[in-house]
């Protein structure tokens, strides 16, 4: 079966550069995997984003070494199973708030006897490989977000789910969740407190810990403190903010700096 790459870096002790694709295109999708990222995530939850867009957006991903991931919409195994069924590496659960929670989301994603995962690896079987199945529960990446006062207070329990791989925070909701108002980076302190107790716990259960990240300072911030998987923006706010730099600029009269070609 083809291996992780995410999984390699983890075992490095390294972090994984997440992307995040909103933008519901193969070209866009194709842009960023020849980026650089370690991993793309295409976001099924919010967006536009719909299935079948999805495993296009794979397919372009599959044009590089970027490891594909998809943020399912919900913890329900219909579309989790399809999902790893399209040949995603890894999946990102949200809401994921008790330990029963976990063990539903390890199980929909594992082949029996560890889960319930139906077989029909269809399009997994031209990405991974023909033993896919054979490998399928050691190598896809099974992430569950964490982002509300509930998971909070169930951290523990969920951490001790066997076959959970990492959790994702979610900083929005959770500051949503804590009473404070939602954002990415500049959390406050109650919503800081809660994330770097989310963290501490992570690594006692030996869980490797994710979060979502406006920009690369807040990423870079959060590398040192020990998080392996640190998302910064998205296709669409990167498409924004280059746009809005280039229209400033025309709008100021400034130069701006000469590019290798017009396209």
């Amino acid at each position: 079966m083809r291996s992780n790459p995410l999984r390699a870096i983890w075992a490095e002790g390294r972090a994984a550069v997440n992307g995040w694709l909103a933008i519901p295109d193969t070209f866009s999708a194709e842009t960023m995997a020849h980026q650089g990222w370690d991993t793309l995530t295409i976001d099924m939850q919010h967006g536009v984003v719909d299935y079948q867009a999805m495993v296009r957006m794979l397919q372009a991903v599959s044009t590089t070494q970027t490891t594909p991931v998809v943020r399912v919409p919900w913890l329900e195994p219909g579309i989790l199973m399809k999902t790893l069924d399209a040949g995603a590496y890894g999946v990102i659960c949200p809401m994921v708030n008790s330990r029963e929670d976990a063990q539903r989301l390890v199980a929909y994603t594992s082949y029996a006897p560890r889960g319930v995962r139906s077989y029909g690896p269809v399009r997994a079987l031209l990405y991974g490989g023909a033993d896919y199945p054979e490998h399928a529960n050691d190598t896809v990446a099974v992430f569950a977000m964490i982002e509300t006062a509930q998971a909070l207070d169930n951290i523990d329990a969920i951490l001790s789910v066997e076959g959970l791989d990492a959790i994702y925070i979610g900083p929005s909701d959770l500051s949503l969740s804590l009473g404070c108002r939602p954002t990415f980076d500049d959390v406050e302190p109650k919503v800081a407190q809660a994330i770097d107790h989310i963290l501490e716990r992570a690594k006692a259960h030996g869980v490797v810990a994710g979060i979502h990240n406006g920009a690369p300072e807040a990423a870079l911030r959060r590398i040192e403190k020990g998080f392996q998987f640190v998302t910064v923006s998205s296709d669409a706010r990167l498409m924004a903010a280059g746009a809005r730099q280039v229209v400033d600029a025309m709008r100021n009269g400034r130069r701006t700096a000469e590019t290798p070609n017009g396209y």
